[in-house]
């Protein structure tokens, strides 16, 4: 399989059409002032030798500063993004209190050409949401595993 590769965890309590879903706003300039769209499921790389759901728990932990919690797992399997990146979601049912997380940070050369570098959230604030909410906020090429999620769910 060409291409990067992620794996994240989508969190959701709840059942049925009430279940919500934690997502991370992501950080950095590029995003501060964009709410519709800017938001994300907590994921990043994994290298192609790198078990996908090890990578997913990992992510987790550095993206949000907390380990999964317990919970079942159930794979929303992959899905193709922007450019030949694959992602690869499972969701956890379980509750997370957002006021826990202490986001990873990464450094970006802000302003751009300016020499200076910055550090930033990889994801400034975490919420969570109705899936009619989610919908909207969520990154567009994410959202299949909102549907994927609501069909286990039904």
């Amino acid at each position: 399989m060409g291409g990067k590769q992620s794996a994240g965890i989508l969190l959701f309590r709840g059942t049925g059409p009430e279940a919500e879903v934690l997502l991370g706003h992501m950080g950095g300039p590029f995003w501060a002032k964009r709410d519709e769209g800017g938001w994300s499921i907590p994921k990043g790389e994994c290298d192609p030798e790198e078990d996908p759901q090890a990578a997913a728990e990992r992510e987790f932990r550095e993206e949000l500063g907390v380990p999964v919690p317990d919970g079942e797992w159930v794979a929303l399997g992959t899905a193709r993004q922007s450019g030949s990146k694959t992602v690869t979601i499972w969701a956890v049912h379980s509750d997370l209190n957002p006021d826990l997380v202490t986001p990873g940070t990464f450094e970006l050369e802000w302003p751009r050409g300016s020499g200076n570098v910055q550090e930033f959230p990889e994801l400034d604030r975490v919420a969570w949401f109705d899936l009619a909410q989610a919908e909207t906020k969520l990154a567009k090429g994410q959202r299949v595993f909102l549907d994927r999620l609501s069909e286990q769910l039904a």
